[in-house]
C-alpha cells in the first residue's frame, strides 16, 4: 500500500471533508423544505424505562435530560417517545386518561419543557406516540358516558343494545382478547374496543371526536414537539358499524389531520403505524405530498425475518420490490425491532412457522398467534449475524429507526406480560439495577441473566471497547449520515447470482454507494454483471486500508459478512 506524507494526507483529509459537507449541506437544505424525516436517525424509547434520575425506580425526564449527551454522541437526529400521558397502566400508558398534560410518575409539564429546550439545543428533534384511536376506561370522558345517556360524551364512543354478529373478528390482540365488544352494565350497552377491554375506541364519525383530536395534536406541537407516531391509525379511520372485518374508511381523516398539524408548524412529521398490503399504502401516503410523509415498513420486515430465518435474501427484494413506488416527499421508516411483538401475519401460516422455529421455537416466545415476543440480540444469538443484521438496517432506503438497548444488544425477560418482555429498563453499567436507578428497587426488574444480564452487557463497558456492538452501530450511523442518498436517492437490486446475497446500489451526487450482505452461515462467492458499476473502483468504506476491488470482478464475502463501497 502507498505511504503518504503529512501533504498528501492533508489534501485527501481535505477532499473528503469537501464531500461530506457537500452532502450535509443538501441534507440541511432538505430539512429546510420540511424533508428533515429523509436524512435522520430515529431512536425509540421510553421515559419510564430510560433512565431514573430521582431514585423511585421509574425513569423521568430529568433522567432523559441527563442521557441526552449519550443519544447525541450515538449519532441519532430524533427521539421517539413512548406515551407519557396520566394512565392507569393497564396497557404500559397506551390507556390515557388526560392528554394534555404529563403522567405525575415522569415528572412535571416545566421538566418535558426542559427536555424540549435542552433537546433542541443538540438539535434533536423530538416526535411521540399519540393514541387517538381509544381512552382509558377510566378516563373522566367514558366514565361521563357510561352514567349518563344524556352527556355530550355518550356520542362520543360506539356503542350496541345487542352483541354484534362479528364481536368475535378484527381483534388486535387474538390468543388474549375474546372480543370487540364488552358489556357495560351501568350504561347498560355494549361498547366496542379494537384493543383490551379497558381501552373504549372512540367515535371518529362524530365531529366533535375529530376536533378533539386535532385540539390534542395541536397542543403538543405548540409545546414544542416536532411530531407525531399515530398509533393504530387504519382503527382510528374505521366506520365500526361496517364491520370489523372490512371496514368502511374515513380516508379523508387522514390529510385533514395532517393539515391541521401543517397549520402549527410546517414540517411537522405524522408517521404512521399502519401495517398494509403494498396496494393500500399509497391510500395512506396520499398524493401531493397531502397525507402521511412517513409509514412503518412492516410488509418488510416480516419477509426480512423470513429472509434470516432460511438464509434466503430473495423473499426480502421481492418485498422490497412491491413497496418501491411512492410519493417523492414520501418515506419508509425501516426498524429490526420495536417495542411490540413482531408480526409476522402477512407470511401465512407456512413460512411463519418457519420464523417460529428459527427464532422463537418455544410457545412463550410467540404472541397473538401471529408475532414474536423477543429482542434481536436473543433471536440472533450469532453475534455476526446481529451485527451483519444492523449493517443491513442502516442500508435499507428510508429512515433507520433503532429501539433503546438494541444498541447494546441488550436481552428480554419472557417472565414477563406480553409485549413487556422487551421493555425492560436500560442498561447504563455494571452498578445495582444496571444504573437505571440509585433506589433500592426499579419498577420494572432489570435484565440480571449470565449472557445478557446488566453487568455484562451495557453502555459504559460497550463505550470502552473498539470492537462492541455500539461502536459498530456509531460507525454506521457515522457512515449513514455521509451518505443521505440511502434516504432520499433511487436504489436498485442487483443480481448477485447467489440467493444468499443482497446487493442494493444508490445513486445520486457524484458518487455511488453500493452495500452488499451475506445471510448465508456460509462464505460466498458472487459477481456483480451491473454494466454501470464495471471496472469501477469499490473503496471499502468499513475497512477503508483495505485495497480497493473493482465492479464486475469476483466478490467474496465471510458468513454473514457485510461491506459498504464507495463509487466515484
Amino acid at each position: 500500500m502507498m505511504k503518504m506524507n503529512r501533504t498528501t494526507w492533508y489534501a485527501v483529509a481535505m477532499m473528503m471533508g469537501l464531500v461530506a459537507s457537500a452532502f450535509f449541506a443538501a441534507a440541511q437544505q432538505r430539512a429546510t423544505e420540511g424533508l428533515w424525516y429523509k436524512e435522520s436517525i430515529i431512536y425509540s424509547l421510553e421515559v419510564g424505562t430510560f433512565k431514573d434520575s430521582d431514585g423511585d425506580g421509574i425513569g423521568d425526564f430529568q433522567g432523559l435530560i441527563q442521557k441526552l449527551g449519550y443519544l447525541d454522541s450515538l449519532g441519532i437526529d430524533a427521539i421517539w417517545l413512548a406515551p407519557f400521558n396520566p394512565s392507569p397502566g393497564w396497557d404500559d400508558g397506551y390507556d390515557v386518561t388526560d392528554y394534555y398534560t404529563v403522567n405525575p410518575k415522569y415528572g412535571t409539564m416545566d421538566d418535558f419543557r426542559q427536555f424540549i429546550a435542552e433537546a433542541k439545543k443538540r438539535k434533536i428533534r423530538v416526535i411521540s406516540d399519540v393514541v387517538l384511536n381509544h381512552t382509558s376506561i377510566k378516563h373522566p370522558w367514558y366514565e361521563s358516558a357510561r352514567q349518563d345517556p344524556q352527556s355530550p360524551y355518550r356520542k362520543w364512543y360506539v356503542w350496541a343494545e345487542e352483541l354484534p354478529d362479528d364481536a368475535d373478528k378484527g381483534m388486535v390482540f387474538p390468543g388474549v382478547q375474546q372480543t370487540t365488544w364488552s358489556y357495560d352494565s351501568l350504561a347498560n350497552l355494549y361498547y366496542f374496543h379494537r384493543f383490551y377491554p379497558f381501552q373504549p375506541d372512540l367515535n371518529y364519525t362524530n365531529p366533535e371526536v375529530q376536533q378533539k383530536a386535532f385540539d390534542i395534536l395541536e397542543f403538543w406541537l405548540r409545546q414544542g414537539m416536532d411530531g407525531y407516531r399515530l398509533d393504530a391509525v387504519p382503527f382510528i379511520i374505521d366506520v365500526p358499524e361496517t364491520g370489523s372485518d372490512k371496514p368502511v374508511r374515513m380516508m379523508e381523516l387522514v390529510p385533514t389531520m395532517r393539515n391541521v398539524m401543517r397549520g402549527v408548524k410546517h414540517d411537522a412529521l405524522m408517521l404512521g403505524e399502519a401495517n398494509l398490503a403494498p396496494e393500500e399504502n399509497k391510500d395512506y401516503f396520499g398524493e401531493d405530498n397531502s397525507g402521511m410523509q412517513m409509514m412503518f415498513n412492516f410488509y418488510v420486515n416480516q419477509f426480512l425475518f423470513y429472509a434470516l430465518a432460511i438464509q434466503d435474501v430473495r423473499p426480502l427484494a421481492k418485498a422490497m420490490q412491491a413497496t418501491k413506488e411512492k410519493p417523492e416527499t414520501a418515506q419508509w421508516a425501516y426498524f429490526l425491532r420495536n417495542h411490540d411483538e413482531i408480526d409476522l401475519d402477512r407470511l401465512g401460516k407456512r413460512r411463519r412457522e418457519k420464523v417460529y422455529a428459527q427464532f422463537g421455537p418455544d410457545t412463550s416466545m410467540q404472541l397473538y398467534d401471529r408475532g414474536i415476543r423477543r429482542r434481536l440480540a436473543p433471536m440472533l444469538s450469532n453475534p455476526d449475524q446481529l451485527r451483519m443484521a444492523y449493517s443491513l438496517l442502516f442500508a435499507l432506503p428510508g429512515t433507520p429507526v433503532i429501539r433503546y438497548g438494541e444498541e447494546i444488544g441488550m436481552g428480554d425477560d419472557l417472565s414477563l406480560k406480553e409485549r413487556l418482555a422487551v421493555r425492560t429498563p436500560m442498561q447504563w453499567s455494571a452498578a445495582p439495577h444496571g444504573g437505571f436507578t440509585t433506589g433500592d428497587t426499579a419498577f420494572r426488574k432489570v435484565i440480571d441473566n449470565e449472557i445478557y444480564g446488566y453487568r455484562r452487557v451495557n453502555v459504559q463497558r460497550q463505550l470502552a471497547d473498539s470492537a462492541s456492538l455500539l461502536n459498530h452501530i456509531k460507525r454506521l450511523i457515522n457512515i449513514r449520515k455521509v451518505y443521505p442518498q440511502i434516504g432520499s436517492g433511487d436504489f436498485a437490486i442487483l443480481n448477485t447470482g447467489s440467493k444468499h446475497v443482497v446487493a442494493m446500489l444508490y445513486q445520486g451526487g457524484d458518487q455511488a454507494l453500493l452495500t452488499v450482505h451475506n445471510f448465508a452461515n456460509k462464505p460466498q462467492e458472487f459477481r456483480l454483471n451491473e454494466k454501470s458499476i464495471a471496472g469501477k473502483p469499490l473503496h471499502d468504506l468499513l475497512l477503508p486500508g483495505r485495497p480497493s476491488t473493482k465492479g464486475g470482478e469476483r466478490m467474496k464475502l465471510p458468513a454473514f459478512g457485510f461491506a459498504w463501497y464507495r463509487i466515484p
